[in-house]
Formats: structure tokens, C-alpha cells, sequence
């Protein structure tokens, strides 16, 4: 019997560990991270790693997009969420929030790329 708990056991952790990680929002691709639909992922300057908060808000959020997360989404590794400014919730990658560049139309365009010398691609 203990075999089989010691089983159920392992099991379980294992799927506990497929879903958290199912959770994560980017991937690497080509050098970068990317988002689930292989859009380049980005960080600011501006930001502080491990603040907690996003400073692009308002107009700066129109033109990049943070990468949001869900309600209750689990944090974990290198991932982390931080509140925004309207309560909303953003995925951050080493303690720096992400976004997405509004002029970025296909897949693997990184024309935020030192936008301003501020913005910069998320690498792995």
C-alpha cells in the first residue's frame, strides 16, 4: 500500500508542477523571450527590478502593452506579478515587468528594440 501513496504522492507533485509551470507566459525563442503568441517581450528602464509596480501607465501602457496576468496567477522562478497602477495585475521577468510594443505587427518583430535607449527585448 505504501508503494502505491508513495505513487499518488509523486504524481500529484508532478502535476502540481505542470500546472505552475503552465502558468509561465513567456518562452524562449531565437535568443529572446516571447509571449504565448511568439510576440517579443520587452522591459523598461525605467522600471525597478523588485518593486512591486510598473511606471508605464496611461499613454506609455497604449503604445506597450504590459503582458497581464489572470487573477490568482501563481508566481514562480524567475516570474513574479506586480500590481499596477489601476489594480490590475502584470507579469514580471526577474523583477522587471513586461510588455509588448504596440508597432510589433508579426511574429519575431522586435522594433522596440532600444526604443529611446529605455526599452530593451527580454533575453533568457
Amino acid at each position: 500500500m505504501s508503494s502505491v501513496l508513495t505513487a499518488l504522492v509523486a504524481a500529484a507533485g508532478l502535476f502540481g508542477a505542470a500546472a505552475a509551470h503552465a502558468e509561465a507566459p513567456l518562452k524562449a525563442m531565437g535568443g529572446m523571450m516571447v509571449d504565448s503568441q511568439n510576440r517579443t517581450v520587452y522591459t523598461f528602464d525605467k522600471d525597478v527590478a523588485g518593486s512591486g509596480k510598473s511606471t508605464c501607465n496611461g499613454p506609455c501602457a497604449d503604445a506597450w502593452p504590459p503582458v497581464m496576468a489572470a487573477p490568482g496567477a501563481k508566481a514562480e522562478g524567475d516570474y513574479t506579478v506586480v500590481t499596477r497602477d489601476d489594480g490590475t495585475m502584470q507579469w514580471a521577468y526577474k523583477g522587471k515587468p513586461m510588455y509588448r510594443f504596440s508597432k510589433d505587427t508579426a511574429q519575431g518583430d522586435m522594433k522596440g528594440n532600444g526604443f529611446k535607449d529605455v526599452w530593451h527585448v527580454v533575453k533568457p
